[in-house]
């Protein structure tokens, strides 16, 4: 790292004097009232906000700075008033906050340059207007004003440049104001644009995609004509990453971090080759060495992928980021090819904010629209335990439950509204060619529902098998009332099934083949069904927030969890678990048909960090992720932790204040996530390889 680096490591992330830029929070209904006063349609209201936020907010260059851009409107805007958001409610599902997220634009189709697109708009206006499509025509002229005020704010930072005397960023933004990016660092900084004009149009969790691929051309071609060498480059990458995370406390999200800026590195051609490159490398090394929560690193890998790149991921996972996440793409690319994504595209996936799998520019896929819990299944069948003279029975009720659970969701899950996204539509293949918004759908509008609490189903039906149905030593009776008074008195019985019962991670073939039950099912009750946007429906293993919600009121389970005790976050053993190891984690958790519930959904470990203390111990745990790789895994997702530092953190925030964890798919700063996030991550389990 230069000391030009660090000097703006320390500017913007350790003493975040930029802060004293920042706008005081405000009423995110200031436009709302006057739009609705003046009768805007909502395509209106969306093209007015980008510029109203644009207008207020306020251009700040430092000297020495080669990527520019911040956030000083510390309060994005509504289009609708609280009344009128209200009636569409009345009428519509609404995802998350009603406006287009958790999907990757195809940044390259800007990268022509805004006066090149103004043409290719304007031609468009021209033909619908011959053809006597007004409605088209109209929304045309909505991208050419949204073309405009972009081009008008990069014009205000150009000139704020120049004020204080930046002449490189000066003449570089007076360049793209109009022209396309030629070299690395112009289209790093276009990049930085679009994304800031995204989230001022208030389209947020917007992934970073292939960025070693798209940005490769640009890097190679400064290279070997001189611009740039491998250090120079490094240098601007690692402020490209730095301008990533000058705003991410503004960004909207479950907890700070969670803001969806990820980025996928390396995977495999059609041709069967590789495509890591030293581009890739580079973004691992800027990762290394900044140790900052964005850009989330995933890495693309697959059986042949040879363990040094799993080492040199490993490094990055020892400076206790949470990251990188891996990605198999010898089930990943056999579950898109299953659910009917074209051949030419499957090559091209990333994750959208967290780990959902998405095409970048083509996929409108809503892919957490709902998640399904097992361990609430289980505890409706349960209720009618008496019913049942054997173990099958109960397990076929269980898949009644998933079914019934499964057709509920899908039915709740249409008619979605979104606030038209112009910016976005831009950025994504298809739509606006044909005179209409990315939100009414792009090539791909798929479904994605989390499976949550699988563990805790798992180990809760293996424990009424042993317990109820084999050895009798539990009534049915008995345990309804055990846990109806969530063993108040059985405290025995308790750490039994916490700590002694069967369970999922421990290599067991009978309890993990409830695991593959379990999912078959959810994955059978979701196939063939279409969604109102001609998609279809695809389970996963991720959590998100769920494994919280849905565990918080639900009863206590013969697992040994007690009432509102939460399920381990995505696709991971529970966490009072006693387990054999971590291998028998892996080998239990790859045995399930993971390429049928292939939405997203990491298996998640946390390993202590006294794991990584050594070259040998790092090259072990690379061992260790390529061996659940090559096992048929389809994610994994490691946290370095220590859990006195994790306890002292949570009384003295302010001695922590850069100590990162990963939380479900995204990494934040521990002391700044709340507290019952904080102790879900201390609960889980720290492992010793």
């Amino acid at each position: 790292m230069t000391d030009r680096i660090q000097e703006m490591l320390d500017y913007y992330v350790v003493r975040k004097e930029h802060h004293k830029y920042r706008q005081p929070e405000c009423d995110k209904y200031r436009y709302a009232v006057k739009y609705s006063e003046e009768g805007l349609s909502d395509l209106e209201r969306s093209v007015r906000r980008l510029k109203d936020v644009l207008d207020e907010e306020t251009p700040v260059v430092l000297p020495g700075e080669k990527i520019v851009f911040m956030r000083t409107v510390s309060t994005l805007p509504e289009i609708f008033t609280g009344d009128e958001f209200d009636e569409i409610k009345k009428e519509h599902y609404i995802h998350e906050q009603g406006k287009l997220c958790n999907v990757c634009p195809d940044y390259t189709l800007l990268f022509c340059g805004f006066k090149a697109k103004r043409e290719e708009i304007e031609k468009r206006i021209a033909g619908f207007e011959a053809s006597g499509d007004s409605e088209k025509a109209d929304y045309e002229r909505a991208l050419l004003e949204t073309v405009k005020t972009m081009q008008d704010y990069i014009h205000r930072y150009a000139d704020e440049a120049a004020g204080v005397g930046n002449n490189y960023a000066a003449q570089m933004l007076t360049k793209l104001e109009t022209d396309a990016p030629e070299t690395f660092a112009e289209a790093l900084q276009f990049l930085r644009i679009v994304q800031y004009g995204l989230w001022c149009s208030f389209n947020y969790h917007n992934g970073w995609g292939r960025f070693d691929q798209y940005m490769y051309p640009y890097y190679e071609k400064d290279i070997k004509e001189g611009r740039l060498d491998k250090a120079a480059a490094l240098e601007l990458l690692e402020e490209f990453f730095l301008s990533l995370n000058k705003d991410s406390e503004l960004y909207t999200g479950m907890q700070q971090g969670d803001n969806g800026q990820s980025m996928m590195l390396g995977g495999l051609n059609p041709d069967g080759s590789e495509s890591f490159n030293e581009l890739s490398d580079l973004c691992l090394q800027a990762s290394l060495e900044l140790k900052l929560i964005d850009p989330k690193i995933n890495l693309r890998v697959n059986k042949n992928t040879p363990l040094s790149e799993y080492i040199r991921g490993t490094e990055l996972t020892k400076v206790g980021i949470g990251f990188p996440q891996y990605s198999n793409d010898d089930v990943v690319l056999a579950a898109l090819r299953r659910w009917g994504y074209d051949e030419k595209d499957i090559y091209n996936y990333t994750v959208a904010a967290c780990w959902e799998f998405i095409i970048p520019g083509y996929g409108t896929d809503i892919v957490n629209v709902n998640g399904m819990s097992f361990t609430k299944c289980v505890v409706e069948s349960m209720k009618r335990i008496n019913e049942f003279a054997t173990f099958e029975e109960l397990l076929e009720d269980v898949r009644k439950e998933i079914y019934a659970e499964s057709e509920r969701l899908m039915a709740t899950a249409s008619n979605v509204y979104m606030e038209p996204a112009p910016l976005m539509s831009l950025i994504m293949n298809g739509p606006v060619e044909r005179g209409y918004d990315i939100t009414k759908g792009g090539k791909y509008n798929n479904y994605g529902f989390h499976g949550t609490g699988i563990a805790t189903a798992v180990d809760s039906l293996a424990s009424i098998r042993r317990y109820v149905y084999e050895d009798g030593r539990l009534g049915k009776d008995e345990i309804l009332s055990i846990l109806d008074a969530d063993f108040e008195g059985h405290e025995e019985l308790l750490n039994e099934l916490r700590y002694e019962g069967p369970k999922f991670g421990n290599d067991q073939d009978d309890v993990d083949e409830l695991a593959v039950k379990l999912l078959d099912w959810f994955a059978d009750a979701l196939e063939g069904h279409r969604n109102d946007m001609g998609g279809i429906f695809r389970a996963g293993t991720g959590s998100a927030m769920y494994y919280i919600w849905q565990s918080e009121h639900l009863q206590a389970t013969p697992d040994g969890r007690r009432k509102g005790e939460q399920f381990a976050a995505n696709y991971s053993p529970s966490i009072f678990t006693r387990l054999e190891g971590p291998f028998s984690i892996i080998k239990s958790f790859a045995k399930p048909h993971l390429e049928r519930v292939c939405n997203g959904g990491p298996l998640t470990i946390e390993l202590s960090d006294t794991m990584f203390r050594n070259e040998e111990a790092v090259e072990k745990t690379a061992g260790f992720v390529k061996t659940f790789i090559d096992l048929g895994g389809h994610q994994m997702q490691i946290n370095a932790v220590n859990r006195e530092t994790l306890l002292d953190a949570q009384k003295h925030p302010e001695a922590h204040k850069n100590l990162i964890v990963r939380v479900w798919g995204w990494s934040g700063y521990f002391v700044e996530l709340d507290e019952c996030y904080q102790n879900q991550v201390i609960k889980r389990m720290e492992l010793v390889v």
